[in-house]
C-alpha cells in the first residue's frame, strides 16, 4: 500500500497512442451526429483537380469545414458558390491528419428564394461586366433561315407548339436536339447542343442550322434554373449562329434571354420570329409586281407622248437638206476645171525639174567622186603600215620582258614551300592521332580496373536467377534455379544438380 500511494495521479489510467485517441474521438463523433442538415453561408471554396470541392460553412459566430466527394459533386443540382446561404444535408466525421472535425456533405441546396435571387444578381453582374450583355454583339436574326435548329425536350408541348406554328407560318427544315430542359442535367445537356450545333461543317451530311432555338415551357424558378447557369450563358454567348432564346413564359427571365440574340416570350412567338408569313410575303409580291405594271406602263405613256411632243418642235428633213444639196451642186460644177488646172500646172513644173537632168552632167559627177576616191585609196596604204608598224614594236617590246627561266624559279620556289607545309601537316595529324590513342588506352585501362571482372578475379562471383542480379538470400531461397559467375565461366545452381555451362560474356552485376 505504501508503494501505491507513493504513484503519481492517474498512473494507472490506460495509455492510448495518437492514433488510438483520435479513432476513439472520430467514433464518438459519428456515432453521436448522424445524418445532420446545417443551414449556413459558404465561405472559402476550393477545386482541385481530384474533382472534389472543399469548402467553409459559416454564420455570424463559428465556421465548419466540408467536403463533397466528386461522385456527390456531378449529380448536384446547384454548384455551391461563396456567399451563397444553403442548407447542407450530410453527416459529421473527423479528420485525424490535422485534427479538426468536418461535415461530408451529401446534398447541398439554397437556402430558398432569396438565395437563388442573389445568386442570379450576382451572375447577371459577372457576365454583364464582360460584356455578354452588350447590343454590339449581338447578330441578327436571318429573314429566311433554311435550316432551323431546335433545343428543347423532344416528349414535350413545346417542340408541337413551335413544329405548328412553322408549318403555318412558313415551313422549314428543323433539327430537333434533344436535352433535359430542367434537373442536373439540364445544363451540361443545353450546353452541349449549343456547341454541338455550332460544330457543324457548312455543306456536310448534315445540314448547319442557319438559326437557333432554345426553348421550354414555364416553371418555376428551380425548375428554369438550368438555363441560370454559367455554362449555358457562355456557350450562348460564344455561339456563331444566331440564337433566339424563349424559355418560360413572358414572365420569366433566365440568363440566356440576355446573352442571346433574341428574346421572345415563349416558344410560340420563337417560331413568329424565325419565319415571316408565307401568305403575307406572296401578297406582298403580288402588289409589287401590280405596281411594277403599273409604273412600267405609266414610263412608256408619258415618254410616248413626249417624244410626240418634241418631235413636232423639229424642222422637216427636205428643209434641212436643201442647203448642203446646193453647196454640193456648186462643188461639183467647180471640181472639172479645177482639176485640168492642176495637171497642167504640174506638167510646167516637172519640165523645168526635167531640163537639168543630162547624161554629161552625171558623167562629170562620176568622175569627181572617182577621183576622190583614189585620193582616199592612196593615203589608206601608208596609214595602215604605219600602224602596223607601231604594233610589231610594241610586242617586240613586251616579248624582251617574257622570261622562261624567272618562271622555272619561281615555280621551284612555290613546290618546295608546298612540300614543307606538306611534311608540317602530315607531322602534326601523326602526334594529334598518337595523343588520340593514348588517351583511349588509358581509358581501356581505367575501365578495366572499375570494372567489376577485376574483381572476380579476386575470388568474387555474380549470382542470378532469371536473368536478374540476386542480392539477398531470400530470393536467393526462392528462385528454382540460380547462375554463379565466376572469372572463368557460368556454373548453373539447380534441382538437376550443378553443371556448368559455356562462358558468356561479362555483364555488370553484384559481387559477393
Amino acid at each position: 500500500m505504501d508503494l501505491l500511494d507513493d504513484l503519481p495521479d492517474g498512473a494507472n489510467s490506460p495509455e492510448f497512442t495518437v492514433t488510438e485517441l483520435s479513432g476513439a474521438i472520430k467514433r464518438v463523433i459519428e456515432g453521436e451526429f448522424g445524418h445532420v442538415r446545417i443551414r449556413g453561408e459558404v465561405g472559402r471554396v476550393s477545386r482541385p483537380r481530384s474533382g472534389h470541392i472543399y469548402l467553409d460553412l459559416k454564420d455570424d459566430q463559428s465556421v465548419i469545414s466540408g467536403v463533397i466527394w466528386k461522385g456527390v459533386s456531378a449529380r448536384l443540382e446547384t454548384q455551391p458558390e461563396e456567399g451563397m446561404e444553403v442548407i447542407a444535408t450530410g453527416r459529421i466525421t473527423t479528420f485525424g491528419g490535422q485534427s479538426k472535425y468536418q461535415i461530408v456533405i451529401e446534398d447541398i441546396k439554397p437556402a430558398g428564394m432569396g438565395a437563388l435571387m442573389a445568386l442570379l444578381e450576382k451572375r447577371k453582374k459577372a457576365l454583364a461586366a464582360e460584356g455578354l450583355f452588350d447590343p454590339a454583339r449581338k447578330k441578327p436574326i436571318p429573314y429566311l433561315p433554311d435550316v432551323i435548329g431546335v433545343i428543347t425536350s423532344p416528349s414535350g408541348a413545346v417542340i408541337r407548339d413551335i413544329l405548328h406554328r412553322l408549318r403555318d407560318r412558313f415551313p422549314r427544315k428543323v433539327l430537333i436536339w434533344p436535352v433535359a430542359v430542367q434537373g442536373a442535367k439540364c445544363a451540361n445537356e443545353v450546353a452541349r447542343a449549343i456547341e454541338g450545333f455550332n460544330a457543324m461543317s457548312v455543306g456536310g451530311a448534315l445540314p448547319r442550322p442557319d438559326l437557333l432555338i432554345v426553348a421550354r415551357g414555364g416553371g418555376s424558378v428551380e425548375d428554369l434554373w438550368g438555363f441560370n447557369e454559367e455554362i449555358v450563358a457562355r456557350a450562348a454567348a460564344a455561339s456563331q449562329i444566331p440564337l433566339i432564346s424563349a424559355v418560360g413564359h413572358e414572365t420569366d427571365t433566365t440568363l440566356i434571354d440576355f446573352v442571346s440574340d433574341k428574346r421572345a416570350p415563349t416558344p410560340t412567338a420563337a417560331a413568329e420570329l424565325a419565319v415571316p408569313v408565307r401568305h403575307e410575303i406572296a401578297a406582298w409580291l403580288d402588289g409589287q409586281g401590280a405596281r411594277l405594271s403599273r409604273a412600267l406602263s405609266q414610263g412608256f405613256t408619258s415618254r410616248s407622248q413626249r417624244l410626240r411632243d418634241i418631235s413636232r418642235a423639229l424642222p422637216r428633213p427636205q428643209n434641212l437638206l436643201e442647203t448642203p444639196r446646193q453647196r454640193l451642186d456648186r462643188a461639183s460644177e467647180r471640181l472639172g476645171p479645177a482639176l485640168i488646172a492642176g495637171v497642167q500646172k504640174r506638167k510646167v513644173y516637172l519640165a523645168d525639174r526635167s531640163g537639168a537632168l543630162r547624161p554629161a552632167t552625171l558623167r562629170r559627177t562620176v568622175a569627181q567622186e572617182r577621183r576622190r576616191f583614189d585620193a582616199l585609196g592612196m593615203r589608206l596604204h601608208p596609214a595602215l603600215d604605219r600602224a602596223v608598224t607601231t604594233k610589231r614594236e610594241r610586242f617586240e617590246a613586251r616579248a624582251r620582258l617574257f622570261r622562261p627561266a624567272t618562271l622555272q624559279q619561281e615555280q621551284n620556289r612555290r613546290s618546295e614551300q608546298f612540300e614543307r607545309m606538306l611534311r608540317q601537316l602530315s607531322g602534326a595529324g601523326q602526334r594529334q592521332l598518337t595523343g588520340w590513342r593514348q588517351k583511349i588506352d588509358a581509358m581501356e585501362r581505367l575501365r578495366v580496373t572499375l570494372g567489376y571482372e577485376a574483381t572476380l578475379e579476386r575470388g568474387f562471383a555474380v549470382v542470378r536467377a532469371a536473368g536478374e542480379v540476386i542480392t539477398d538470400t531470400k530470393s536467393a531461397r526462392s528462385a528454382p534455379e540460380l547462375e554463379i559467375q565466376f572469372a572463368d565461366g557460368r556454373i548453373t545452381v539447380g534441382g538437376r544438380g550443378g553443371r556448368k555451362s559455356a562462358p558468356k560474356p561479362p555483364e555488370q552485376g553484384t559481387l559477393f
